[in-house]
C-alpha cells in the first residue's frame, strides 16, 4: 500500500467494546450503564414537521453548467443557512443504490463470528465494531458500524471487506464510485458558489479520501435513554447518507433545537463537513447531527465521508484569505487524521480545536 498507508497505521483506534447488535438479541432487563445517556435533549426535539432541510434538484444543477440559475442559489443558501439538504435526482442509478442496501443488510444478518472476521484491528479504525471509542468510562453508542476506506484504492485494506455476501465488494465499489463522482461535482458548484475557481475545490477533491460507514442501530425498549450516534459534525469534507431501511432516526441541530429529519425515497442526505468549515473559513458550517434509536426496529444507514487528497492542507482557501483573517489553523492531512481518529464524538469540538482565537 505504500506510504499512504499512513492514512490510518498507527493514528490511532478505537477500543474494544461489547457488540450491541448481540447485546440486544439477549433482550436484556437493565441497560449497561455505559450506554445510558442523562443529556439527551428530548425536550428540545422540535415537534414542527414542516421544519425540514431544502431539497436540491442535482438535475437542475447540472443542465446550467454556466453556475447560473434559482438552484444554484438555493445550493448556496442550504450550504450557508442549513449545513444540509436532500439531494433528489443525482442520476446514480437506483439499482446501484437498492443493491448497496441489500448488501448491508445480509452483512448484519451474518452470526456474530462470521462479522468478526472483518473486526477492528489495534491502532485502525477500519472495520467492524465501533468508532470514536478513546477511554473506558466514555459512553457508548447503540450501534455496531462497519467502516471501510474506499478511496483512493491505495488506502484500502481488504482485510476488513466482507467476503459474505459474496457480491459485496464488487456492490461496493461501484456504489463507492457512483456517490464520489456526485460528491465532487457538488463541490465544486460550491467553489463557484463561494466565489472562488470551482476547479480548485474539485481539484483537491476529486482524487481525495473516501470511506463509508454502515450502521446498524438495533431497537431499544428505552430508547429513550440510548443513542444511536452522539452528537457531532462530520470530521470530513462533505458527507452523502443514504438510509438503507425505512426506519428514522437522523436529527439535526437548528437554532437550539432537534430537528427530525424524514428522508425522501430514493434521495441523498448531504451535509457540510468540519473540512469545508475550515477550507470556507466559516462560510459555510458543519452541523451537530446525531441518530436516536427506535424501541421496535432496527436502523441501518450508508454514509459516504469524502475528504480532500492525502497530500493537501486543511486550512482556509488562500483565495478566501486575501482580505480577511483566517479563523482556523493550518495542519496536514496526516495530523488532521490523527487529531479524528483520536477524538470521541462531542459536537464541534475538533472545529473548536483547530479555530483561532483572535
Amino acid at each position: 500500500m505504500g506510504n499512504e498507508e499512513g492514512w490510518t497505521k498507527d493514528a490511532g483506534g478505537s477500543l474494544p467494546v461489547e457488540n450491541v447488535q448481540a447485546l440486544a438479541s439477549k433482550k436484556l432487563k437493565d441497560i449497561p450503564h455505559r450506554n445510558i445517556r442523562p443529556d439527551l435533549e428530548f425536550d428540545r426535539v422540535s415537534m414542527d414537521e414542516s421544519l425540514q432541510i431544502p431539497v436540491i434538484d442535482m438535475s437542475k444543477l447540472v443542465r446550467n453548467q454556466s453556475g447560473h440559475g434559482d438552484e444554484l442559489g438555493e445550493l448556496h443558501r442550504a450550504c450557508e443557512n442549513w449545513g444540509f439538504f436532500q439531494l433528489i435526482n443525482h442520476g446514480v442509478p437506483a439499482e446501484v443504490i437498492e443493491n448497496m442496501k441489500m448488501e448491508i443488510k445480509e452483512f448484519f444478518k451474518l452470526p456474530l463470528e462470521e462479522k468478526m472476521s472483518c473486526a477492528q484491528l489495534p491502532n485502525d479504525i477500519q472495520g467492524y465494531g465501533q468508532a470514536f471509542v478513546v477511554s473506558e468510562e466514555q459512553k457508548l453508542d447503540w450501534g455496531d458500524m462497519l467502516f471501510l476506506l474506499s478511496k483512493p484504492a491505495s488506502i484500502r485494506n481488504m482485510r476488513f471487506w466482507p467476503t459474505t455476501p459474496t457480491s459485496f465488494r464488487a456492490t461496493f465499489d461501484k456504489y463507492s464510485s457512483e456517490v464520489q463522482r456526485i460528491a465532487v461535482c457538488l463541490l465544486r458548484l460550491m467553489g463557484r458558489n463561494l466565489g472562488i475557481d470551482p476547479e480548485k475545490l474539485r481539484s483537491i477533491f476529486e482524487d481525495g479520501t473516501q470511506a463509508i460507514r454502515m450502521n446498524y442501530h438495533p431497537p431499544c425498549v428505552e430508547a429513550n435513554k440510548v443513542m444511536g450516534l452522539n452528537t457531532h459534525s462530520d470530521s470530513t469534507g462533505l458527507t452523502l447518507l443514504i438510509q438503507a431501511n425505512e426506519v428514522q432516526g437522523l436529527q439535526i441541530k437548528k437554532n437550539g433545537k432537534w430537528v427530525p429529519i424524514t428522508p425522501i425515497p430514493g434521495a441523498f442526505i448531504v451535509n457540510i463537513g468540519d473540512i469545508i468549515e475550515i477550507m470556507s473559513n466559516g462560510k459555510y458550517k458543519s452541523i451537530e447531527h446525531r441518530a436516536a434509536v427506535n424501541p421496535e426496529n432496527e436502523r441501518l444507514s450508508i454514509a459516504a465521508f469524502h475528504g480532500p487528497n492525502l497530500k493537501s492542507i486543511i486550512a482556509p482557501l488562500e483565495d478566501l484569505v486575501k482580505e480577511e483573517t483566517p479563523n482556523y489553523k493550518s495542519l496536514t492531512h496526516e495530523e488532521f487524521v490523527k487529531l479524528v481518529v483520536s477524538s470521541k464524538l462531542d459536537g464541534k469540538s475538533l472545529v473548536g480545536r483547530m479555530k483561532l482565537l483572535h
